[in-house]
């Protein structure tokens, strides 16, 4: 992980992280905490099949992703659900038919610097297959899968092979 060197408070180099949770001034005393990120992850799910994109950009470019991303503030995470789909899908959906799942801590890897996040999985049922304009800047594709078919090597990020580990087995 990158290392904040200078207090942004008084100026100084003279941050020093704890290794997990904060750096600290040994100058002033300013306090930054490393907070955990909100973000999401939506299972757009038809019958027995699932929507997954692939990415076209690091971090984990080239695996499969669920569509999603991060909660921006004053925003909900449902809101962020209906954000994230059109963005990535233009797929505007009703955040009533919404179905929370879980939560999942994560590590996401971006530019040298890890950004803890709490994951929030969400399942979007739809009544019929669609395909949809990607946003080809974010994913590079985006197929439907059979259930039984996921290979969870091909999943991008850790939290959601651990998801979907425990979804296969309620299906």
């Amino acid at each position: 992980m990158k290392i904040l060197k200078y207090c942004p408070n008084c100026g100084k180099e003279s941050l020093q992280w704890d290794g997990e949770r904060k750096w600290s001034c040994q100058n002033c005393g300013f306090t930054l905490y490393n907070n955990v990120a909100g973000a999401v992850a939506v299972v757009i799910r038809y019958n027995d099949e699932i929507y997954l994109t692939r990415r076209n950009r690091d971090p984990k470019k080239g695996k499969l992703d669920l569509a999603g991303g991060f909660v921006d503030p004053k925003e909900s995470a449902e809101e962020t659900c209906k954000r994230e789909l059109f963005e990535e899908l233009q797929l505007d959906v009703d955040i009533s038919n919404l179905k929370y799942l879980t939560s999942l801590p994560n590590v996401y890897q971006y530019k040298e610097i890890d950004y803890n996040t709490i994951d929030l999985f969400y399942e979007y049922r739809v009544p019929e297959k669609f395909e949809v304009n990607l946003e080809l800047s974010e994913i590079s594709e985006a197929v439907w899968i059979p259930l039984k078919e996921l290979n969870l090597e091909d999943i991008a990020f850790d939290s959601q092979k651990k998801f979907f580990e425990e979804y296969l087995k309620n299906i």
